[in-house]
C-alpha cells in the first residue's frame, strides 16, 4: 500500500488537539488493514518526522437509529503517533 492510501485523514478535535501540544501526540484515520510498522513508515514518509511509537485503536460498530431505521455506525480504526522531541506536524497548526 501506498503512505498515502494508508493514511487518510487527521482526527481533529478538542483532545487531539490537548494531545499535540502537551504530549506530542497526532491522531489520524487509517487503513484498518495497515500494521503498526507500515503506519509509521507512512507517517515519516508524508511529513518528514521521527516516529518514536504507534497506538492503533478500532473502534466498535455503535447502533444508531432513525425513525424506524436502525443500522450501525462505520468501524474507524484511529491511530495515536508520538513523535520524538522537537518534531511537529503542521496540519495541526492553527
Amino acid at each position: 500500500m501506498l503512505a498515502s492510501e494508508i493514511i487518510r485523514r487527521p482526527i481533529i478535535t478538542e483532545k487531539t488537539m490537548l494531545l499535540a501540544e502537551k504530549q506530542n501526540k497526532y491522531t489520524f484515520s487509517v487503513d484498518k488493514r495497515a500494521n503498526k510498522i507500515q503506519i509509521k513508515q507512512a507517517i515519516e514518509e508524508l511529513f518528514k518526522v521521527k516516529v518514536v511509537k504507534v497506538n492503533k485503536i478500532t473502534t466498535a460498530p455503535k447502533k444508531k437509529r432513525v425513525g424506524q431505521y436502525t443500522g450501525f455506525k462505520p468501524v474507524i480504526t484511529k491511530a495515536i503517533i508520538t513523535l520524538a522531541e522537537g518534531d511537529k506536524i503542521e496540519i495541526f497548526e492553527a
